[in-house]
């Protein structure tokens, strides 16, 4: 009954901080404060991301409410956690890496919610820091289970990461003044650690980061450009990460169908739609309730769920099939 009792008070607390942050936005809002610093579009200018700006307690209101589905996400896995005991996959039960995946994908609610709310540079910051907070995720517990981390070193590695991000993105700018782009580079991390993941073998291990190469081009970047342009693309050396660390075949197996390519696909069918949220986009419509930016949120919502099923798949496999 303890434990039982602890674990959802994870859950409530979570839910008491959503609400907190929502009553207080709200009341920041109605008195002007948290507009101080606003550096955006014009009251009724169309946003750079295709709704026009309001004078109300939300400069893009559909953009900004749409983030709620983050925090549902969220804490519908905090409450299922809750229901769990604990067992040797990390994603039952509520420890610390499973409930940080949650916090994280709920955190990437208010992180958006502020950029669009408040057309501030803070809010921005928010925005960017809970996305990498997220996609950080990952690929660095595919470098645990393959380089045979402790869970204290996988923690410190990850707030480290993080925090060092968040001072220089903060003092830097977006691509850190050295032109890297975390949260795209990490995409392709996470898929070439769980390629390797899937694959591993010691020949493999030093060929994964050309799977880098692939990803890149999904989004447009292809090889013949990084070639020509290697002072702009430098970072593709970075693709190499997980061989660094990948010293081992994984301890257990999970499965990918349907989950991982499910998710995946939301994830690239939601940057399709995230592509029109433009000005100037055919299905930009600045006046309208459905926003593809919005619809972005909800989709990209709805592929952590996808990917919290997947990593739930995970299993230990025969040691003896190791060696």
């Amino acid at each position: 009954m303890k434990t039982w009792t602890n674990s959802l008070q994870v859950f409530y607390t979570a839910s008491m901080a959503c609400i907190i942050f929502v009553v207080s936005y709200v009341f920041l809002a109605e008195i002007g404060v948290i507009f101080q610093f606003e550096t955006g579009e014009e009251i009724g200018e169309v946003s750079g991301w295709c709704e026009r700006v309001s004078g109300g307690i939300f400069r893009e209101p559909v953009n900004t409410l749409s983030n709620i589905s983050f925090m549902i996400s969220g804490l519908i896995m905090l409450r299922i956690l809750s229901n769990e005991k604990l067992s040797a996959n990390s994603f039952f039960g509520i420890n610390k890496i499973s409930c940080l995946y949650a916090l994280v994908v709920i955190y990437l609610g208010p992180g958006s919610w502020l950029m669009h709310g408040t057309h501030t540079p803070w809010g921005g910051w928010a925005d960017n820091q809970s996305m990498i907070m997220y996609i950080i995720f990952p690929w660095l517990y595919n470098l645990k289970e393959m380089g045979r981390w402790s869970e204290q070193r996988f923690l410190s590695t990850y707030f480290l990461i993080v925090i060092l991000y968040s001072l220089a993105r903060w003092f830097l700018g977006g691509r850190l003044g050295i032109g890297l782009d975390l949260f795209g580079l990490s995409i392709a991390l996470w898929v070439i650690s769980e390629t390797l993941y899937k694959f591993w073998s010691p020949t493999f291990r030093w060929l994964s980061g050309f799977v880098g190469f692939a990803v890149a081009s999904i989004f447009g970047i292809f090889p013949n450009e990084i070639l020509t342009n290697p002072h702009e693309y430098w970072w593709v050396i970075l693709f190499w990460i997980p061989s660094i660390f990948a010293g081992n075949a994984p301890s257990s197996s999970r499965v990918h169908t349907p989950w991982f390519f499910a998710g995946m696909l939301i994830f690239l069918a939601a940057f399709i739609v995230w592509l029109q949220g433009y000005p100037d986009q055919y299905l930009c419509r600045p006046d309208s309730w459905i926003q593809p930016h919005a619809i972005w949120h909800v989709m990209t919502a709805l592929s952590t769920w996808c990917f919290f099923k997947f990593f739930r798949t995970e299993a230990r496999v025969n040691e003896d099939a190791l060696r």
